[in-house]
C-alpha cells in the first residue's frame, strides 16, 4: 500500500452494520517496520494508523484528466 499526502484512506468495517471510516492523509511516516499514516478522519479526529493488509484502501487525490 502506497499513499501520498492528500490521498484518502478508506478503512472497511470489521463488523456488520458498522460504518466505513474515511479520512485525508496528512503525513506519511516511513519506518523500518512499515509505513504509517497520520489521518484526519471525516469526524475531525486525527490518528496515526498502520493499516493491515486487506482492511484499507487508498483513493488517490489526483483527479482524472478528461480528453478534449
Amino acid at each position: 500500500m502506497s499513499a501520498k499526502v492528500g490521498d484518502r484512506l478508506v478503512v472497511e468495517s470489521e463488523r456488520v452494520g458498522q460504518a466505513t471510516r474515511d479520512g485525508e492523509i496528512l503525513e506519511v511516516i516511513e519506518a523500518s517496520y512499515g509505513t504509517r499514516y497520520r489521518v484526519r478522519w471525516d469526524d475531525g479526529h486525527e490518528s496515526t494508523v498502520r493499516p493491515a493488509a486487506g482492511s484499507a484502501r487508498i483513493v488517490s487525490a489526483a483527479k482524472p484528466r478528461r480528453g478534449g
